[in-house]
């Protein structure tokens, strides 16, 4: 009997990409292609991480507070690990965003690159997560001309046991 592991960088060619954003389902398997971006492999992430080349833009939704806690709990926010030096841009990759939401990206955008849209800005989340494959499409509709994608995010980062440290949200 044989037996396919699957594992970071080796998925399948996955669904094709859709002319516009993904607006639900967004952990599911992603394209393996987004028209205009570079698609990196956690190696080719971590070589740019060690030169510095790129802005690192983390894109995972902040967790929402639990609907069902007890009156007067206190709840604490699991903390976010990803790829040190990374600017936290949470809830910046649904498929629609509000003005205030697509500010607060434009603005996070800015400030990794210095207000240089040719800065490269590599995008990611986690495995299986559109909100990478949705950010870094809108980073290209907002004319940044270097975006790099991670579709393996955090996990296959990870994968690779390469370092990550606790982030906050960026804060404008």
């Amino acid at each position: 009997m044989l037996v396919l592991l699957a594992l970071p960088g080796l998925a399948a060619a996955g669904p094709p990409e859709p002319s516009g954003y993904r607006m639900d389902a967004y952990r599911a398997p992603v394209p393996a292609t987004l028209a205009g971006a570079k698609v990196v492999s956690p190696e080719e992430a971590h070589s740019l991480w060690q030169a510095g080349t790129a802005a690192f833009i983390d894109v995972l939704p902040r967790a929402p507070k639990p609907d069902n806690l007890p009156e007067g709990t206190i709840w604490n926010e699991p903390p976010r690990r990803s790829i040190p030096g990374a600017l936290w841009l949470p809830n910046v990759g649904y498929g629609a965003l509000a003005d205030v939401t697509l500010d607060y990206f434009r603005a996070g955008l800015a400030h990794a690159t210095a207000g240089d849209p040719a800065r490269p800005v590599l995008i990611f989340c986690l495995e299986e997560c559109w909100m990478s494959w949705n950010a870094a499409k809108r980073a290209l509709d907002l004319g940044y001309t270097e975006v790099l994608w991670l579709p393996e995010g955090t996990d296959g980062w990870s994968f690779y046991d390469y370092p990550t440290e606790i982030v906050s949200p960026y804060l404008p």
